[in-house]
């Protein structure tokens, strides 16, 4: 089974527990105002590369992986547009012993929404990545309609795959007070929350516009300030924090 990747980060330890693989699958179809990412959109950039071929790779790191209680992360993008590669690749991570992380915005094709049951079967961990807790909000946010993600959870909910929910926090788009206090009663409803991180938005992916001749969505819009954040996140999301 070929799929197509970005890049891989063999020693990460942001996206999940422990030490970690990050794997970025290559292609989005959501067109979030705040992306650091534009260069992962096009399905058809990337690597090609085989699921056994990529986990292999992986494996050589297991020892790092399996000690620090990480194991292998699959990013993108957006993981979920290349299913079949996914869920190969999930179960021999599985099979090589590895601990499974699915980080995602919860957006497929809708007609391979199929396949979620096997991907999840072999997920120990979803990273859910909340683009907005309301529909409308969300369509403002990413281009896109809140409906398949809505299923995603559902999903999530019958597999009983427990979950952490990630969510980015832009100055003046998403860091308001009755934002976040909606988001906090949204994630209130989610399925097996364990823990919630508020990320800061920053600048770092600005020139990745320019270089692809597109627009900067949330041009002159500030990093948001670190300290700020968690200082919110421990406000609104104790209850979730570790």
């Amino acid at each position: 089974m070929r799929g197509r990747i970005h890049s891989i980060e063999t020693l990460g330890t942001v996206d999940g527990p422990g030490v970690r693989g990050v794997v970025f699958l290559q292609g989005c179809a959501l067109r979030c105002r705040y992306c650091h990412n534009p260069d992962t959109w096009a399905r058809s950039g990337g690597e090609e590369i085989e699921a056994a071929a990529l986990v292999a790779r992986l494996a050589r790191f297991r020892s790092y992986y399996v000690h620090s209680g990480g194991g292998v992360t699959f990013s993108g993008g957006e993981p979920l547009l290349q299913p079949a590669f996914l869920a190969e690749a999930l179960r021999l991570c599985r099979q090589a012993g590895l601990h499974t992380c699915l980080d995602t915005a919860g957006v497929m094709d809708e007609p391979q929404e199929a396949m979620l049951p096997e991907i999840l079967r072999h997920t120990d961990l979803v990273l859910y990545d909340v683009k907005h807790p309301e529909a409308q909000g969300y369509r403002a946010l990413t281009g896109q309609p809140i409906a398949p993600t809505e299923r995603f959870v559902a999903a999530v909910r019958r597999a009983g795959v427990p979950m952490w929910v990630r969510h980015v926090v832009v100055p003046g788009v998403t860091d308001g007070a009755d934002h976040l206090a909606q988001l906090r009663d949204y994630v209130a409803a989610l399925p097996g929350v364990q823990r919630v991180e508020l990320l800061p938005y920053h600048l770092l992916g600005a020139h990745k516009y320019a270089s692809l001749g597109l627009p900067a969505p949330l041009e002159g819009v500030p990093a948001m300030d670190a300290a700020r954040c968690k200082a919110l996140e421990e406000q609104y999301f104790s209850e979730w924090t570790a």
